[in-house]
């Protein structure tokens, strides 16, 4: 599936042009021709024989950008004066900062907040140290952890190259949650490092999101932080994504009229989110599952199964289906892609059950090309922003936080991540389903209050200590 243009790869152009009636409509024109797409076009400066324009537009990538700069510098009475990249703008001296919450103006302020009586609160923190959530950011902080080995589409870019994602993942927590989150990139890719480094810094947090750690370590990493940690840790590859895809499926089986426990269910991918997905579509009553990697259908009778792929073989496939995934697809009812790109077809699709559901969650290219599966399912998800039902994990780990530290919960349950899940659905009102809006707009302003609610009850259910 080509790129279309996208605003991630957006530039603003500065121009020089001779002045004359045709000069803008030359520049519009050279821009389409090329395949970009002008977002917008404002006139800086004007002289009696020469204008400055700024022109802005949605590219598919540096190759494709450079094109379209070289056809304006084409043009007769046109100087290219300077390419501005708005994505890396945006990223200049980071996305986040430090703000002090309280002035700094006088000599008492500084005495209180600061030495000498700063003191008497460190005292009271020693002595009760249940006190810090109270008097200290611990109350509202968490730790965003990577390292560097499964990031987006990318894969293992490495701890520094991760970072640029980690203060993103940071500033949607702010702005969907108000949560102060702070971004860990870690120098280690040994689970023994990773493990006590977390457990290390987490006095200063009240939770941890682990993030773009490759499988299998991660579920070794979030099983002992769990277990040395007394705050929640949240693996949102593997959770955040389970409880989007469960609360897309929820609403896409209402909108065809089928129930979650008896439909057929065929995946692709047996990674952290593909594990994560399965283990929760079981907890919320799917039956009938079928687990595909890069190596066909998984199944007890398959060789060179590791533990994780040997638990899938063991707790999935009824049905004892082996072969290929396009021989799986065969008349199920949803098909749910957490792995590579361009592996399906429409024809496919077209072989699945009648009213079927596709969620191809493959970035940046999914499964199968989106409108290719619209032709024969009778709804299609995807995780990019371009197609109709993105299916995208900030729809969950703001208000799932929000809600675990609300709670001052310990520990993330599969109860905790269900209601979650069930919550996020109802965002979508009855009268409002449709094959192309199962999942709200991550800009719905009920989407993080509704999922922390939720959250917060079933920590405060589970044996949360209430504050």
């Amino acid at each position: 599936m080509s790129s279309a243009p996208s605003v991630s790869s957006s530039i603003t152009v500065r121009l020089k042009v001779q002045a004359r009636p045709t000069a803008v409509s030359e520049l519009t024109t050279t821009i389409e021709h090329a395949g970009g797409i002008v977002t917008a076009l404002d006139v800086t400066a004007s002289g009696h024989e020469q204008i400055g324009v700024d022109v802005t537009c949605a590219t598919r990538g540096e190759e494709h950008a450079a094109q379209i700069v070289a056809g304006l510098r084409g043009l007769e009475g046109v100087e290219v004066d300077r390419v501005s990249d708005r994505t890396f703008l945006m990223h200049l001296g980071g996305k986040l900062s430090i703000e002090s919450k309280v002035p700094i103006r006088t000599r008492d302020d500084l005495s209180m907040i600061y030495t000498p009586g700063v003191a008497r609160v460190c005292e009271a923190i020693a002595a009760r140290p249940a006190d810090a959530r109270n008097l200290t950011i611990k109350r509202n902080t968490i730790a965003v952890v990577t390292d560097g080995t499964a990031v987006l589409g990318l894969g293992n870019i490495g701890p520094l190259a991760a970072l640029p994602v980690m203060e993103g993942k940071a500033a949607l927590f702010k702005r969907f949650a108000d949560i102060d989150a702070f971004p860990i990139a870690l120098d280690t890719t040994d689970v023994d490092g990773i493990v006590d480094a977390v457990c290390a810094i987490a006095p200063v947090f009240a939770g941890i999101n682990l993030e773009d750690i490759s499988a299998p370590r991660c579920f070794e990493v979030e099983r002992r932080l769990r277990e040395r940690l007394d705050i929640p840790v949240f693996h949102d590859d593997q959770h955040g994504t389970a409880i989007v895809a469960l609360a897309a499926l929820t609403n896409a089986l209402k909108v065809v009229g089928k129930r979650i426990d008896q439909v057929r269910v065929v995946m692709s991918g047996a990674g952290a989110a593909g594990t994560a997905v399965l283990k929760l579509l079981m907890a919320a009553g799917v039956t009938d599952t079928v687990v595909c990697d890069i190596d066909g259908v998984v199944h007890v009778g398959r060789p060179g199964l590791d533990t994780s792929l040997r638990w899938t073989a063991e707790h999935t496939n009824p049905r004892q289906v082996t072969g290929t995934l396009r021989e799986a697809l065969v008349g199920a009812d949803v098909f749910i892609g957490l792995s590579a790109p361009d592996i399906l077809t429409g024809d496919d699709i077209a072989t699945m059950a009648p009213d079927s559901i596709v969620f191809a969650m493959a970035n940046p290219r999914p499964e199968v090309d989106p409108d290719e599966a619209a032709q024969h399912a009778a709804i299609v998800g995807t995780g990019r922003s371009d197609f109709a039902n993105q299916i995208n994990n900030v729809l969950a780990f703001p208000g799932v936080f929000r809600g675990l530290l609300d709670a001052q919960s310990h520990r993330v349950t599969p109860e905790l991540l269900l209601a979650a899940a069930h919550a996020l659905a109802e965002v979508v009102g009855e009268d409002e389903l449709n094959p192309t809006y199962i999942v709200p707009s991550v800009f719905n302003p009920e989407v993080t209050t509704r999922v922390a609610t939720a959250v917060e009850e079933a920590a405060r259910a589970g044996g949360a200590p209430h504050s």
